[in-house]
């Protein structure tokens, strides 16, 4: 008795039809999204080209066709520009906050400025009163009063921006090992102001990519 189950009849060969048609239907999507990358690979590229055309001579003679086309190329799927608006947020918010710690800083010397002036008014007028102190000898204390606070404040305020330009430097330093991880062309960690100079270049052509939907929307 024959097995149905290994029939060569009519329902075999319908099968093997179907497969033929779902394998070939695999091969045209995959043919197709091929076809797509490809075009977004040249849009990106073409993109990056003309962006290229825009920053400093000495900055366009380190962007070459193969630095972009490879950009280009990490940028097709998406994934770099969700990492770039997550740094892009992660960088605001530390420099917001670095700002605000510069301000209370700023805003307390205000207050301890105001509240010298108030107290060296009333310190004035209690010594001419008594006619203790000439008005000259007086004004002269108060001054180098006012200058030694002055000072103070002054290197209290670089030693709060040198903070912070370490803090901004850590920052990208952090950034750097995050895009050079994800494979992201011309990123790697460096404190040569060139190579950064051409890495903040990189993020902006990648931040004005981002803003299109041509390019974040699926393949």
């Amino acid at each position: 008795m024959n097995n149905y189950l290994t029939h060569s009849g009519p329902l075999s060969r319908a099968g093997t039809s179907a497969s033929s048609v779902g394998l070939s239907n695999v091969l045209t999507d995959d043919l197709a999204k091929k076809e797509r990358l490809q075009q977004r690979h040249y849009t990106l590229f073409s993109e990056l080209q003309q962006m290229a055309k825009d920053v400093p001579l000495n900055c366009q003679q380190r962007l070459p066709y193969e630095l972009l086309s490879s950009l280009a190329n990490s940028l097709l799927d998406g994934t770099v520009f969700d990492i770039v608006r997550g740094l892009k947020d992660i960088q605001m918010m530390e420099e917001q906050s670095l700002m605000e710690t510069r301000r209370t800083v700023v805003k307390s010397q205000a207050e301890t400025k105001a509240e010298l002036i108030r107290r060296q008014k009333e310190q004035k007028e209690a010594l001419l009163s008594t006619g203790a102190q000439s008005v000259d000898l007086i004004d002269m204390a108060q001054e180098r009063e006012t200058k030694a606070l002055d000072q103070m404040h002054k290197e209290e305020l670089i030693r709060v921006d040198m903070k912070i330009i370490t803090q901004l430097d850590q920052l990208v330093s952090e950034q750097q090992v995050v895009l050079e991880k994800a494979g992201v062309p011309g990123f790697f960690v460096t404190n040569s102001p060139m190579e950064i100079s051409i890495q903040m270049q990189l993020l902006k052509f990648i931040a004005r990519l981002a803003d299109s939907t041509l390019f974040t929307s699926p393949l």
